[in-house]
């Protein structure tokens, strides 16, 4: 029995050539997956922000705007910026490979095309990027205001929730690509210990480190500037005690004994003894499972 096509992923393909697509959409059809066409760089850009597929296949060589700058303007859009680009192209130069990946793309293949293999890289692919999109769905249904940046402070992507929530705050989407990297670049250079207040908007944000800098990337999270301290809201809710709450709220945030110890001015055995009250009264018996209880609890006031 065939599965749904639905379940086998949306491929966009974007050529300017109608044997290419005819080819192409063949192929994917065979392999039970979805094609959409679109004609040029341009429309690529109003079907993915339209219907947002799994995958997108991009002719590097197109008139009018090319692969590659259709590329870039995908990527620096947080909304769409998630979707893989492989690129298909004439051009086997490895400056036109080095120029694809530059742009944002995920993976080359020269024409003439290799249907199979290129049908299976798909399938990796679509198995790649639904992990992805998985965890940021799941960042989302906890209620995170949650993004991703680079080491240079660029956005990579961000859930929906912050979107709605910058959206509030008179943030648009050029605001979110240029005027917020400048913010936080910096405060990335400085250690982005203290979270970083921005007033320019119609009401005051602070973002703040989820987690320590990955490889790629670094998982940053928006809140109101005016929200009550986390600290405080677990001090009250779990009869914490100062120093315990502080321990507690940097659990939340994914940082180690070490990371903690450092971030408050005391020694790795300090934070284990408060550790050890923490889990007395929150009825827990790991930093795991204290921090499931702290976010959940935390993220009504999201």
């Amino acid at each position: 029995m065939k599965s749904n096509p639905k379940n086998n992923g949306v491929v966009l393909i974007v050529d300017d050539d109608p044997d290419a697509i005819s080819m192409l959409n063949a192929a994917l059809s065979e392999a039970q997956m979805t094609a959409l066409v679109a004609l040029s760089g341009e429309q690529a850009l109003t079907i993915a922000r339209r219907i947002r597929p799994d995958l997108i296949l991009m002719d590097a060589m197109m008139p009018g705007m090319d692969g590659f700058e259709a590329c870039q303007k995908i990527k620096s859009d947080t909304v769409i910026a998630h979707i893989p680009v492989v690129f298909m192209t004439g051009l086997s130069a490895s400056e036109d490979m080095v120029k694809g990946f530059d742009s944002g793309g995920i993976d080359y293949v020269t024409k003439p095309i290799d249907l199979k293999a290129l049908i299976a890289r798909i399938r990796a692919h679509l198995v790649n990027s639904r992990i992805a999109v998985g965890a940021r769905q799941a960042l989302d249904t906890l209620g995170q205001n949650s993004l991703a940046i680079d080491a240079a402070g660029n956005i990579l992507w961000s859930t929906p929730n912050t979107h709605s929530l910058l959206a509030g705050y008179g943030a648009d989407q050029q605001w979110i690509s240029t005027t917020l990297p400048i913010y936080i670049a910096p405060w990335l250079e400085a250690g982005a210990i203290e979270p970083l207040l921005i007033e320019d908007l119609s009401e005051p944000l602070l973002v703040k480190t989820m987690d320590k800098e990955l490889a790629e990337e670094r998982l940053l999270v928006i809140e109101p500037a005016n929200k009550p301290k986390e600290e405080d809201l677990l001090r009250e809710k779990f009869e914490l005690t100062p120093r315990e709450s502080e321990v507690l709220t940097w659990i939340s945030r994914g940082k180690t004994n070490q990371e903690i110890a450092m971030i408050l001015d005391f020694s790795p055995r300090t934070v284990n003894k408060h550790l050890e009250q923490i889990f007395r009264k929150l009825g827990v018996e790991n930093r795991t499972t204290a921090a499931a209880v702290s976010l959940k609890y935390l993220n009504q006031f999201s």
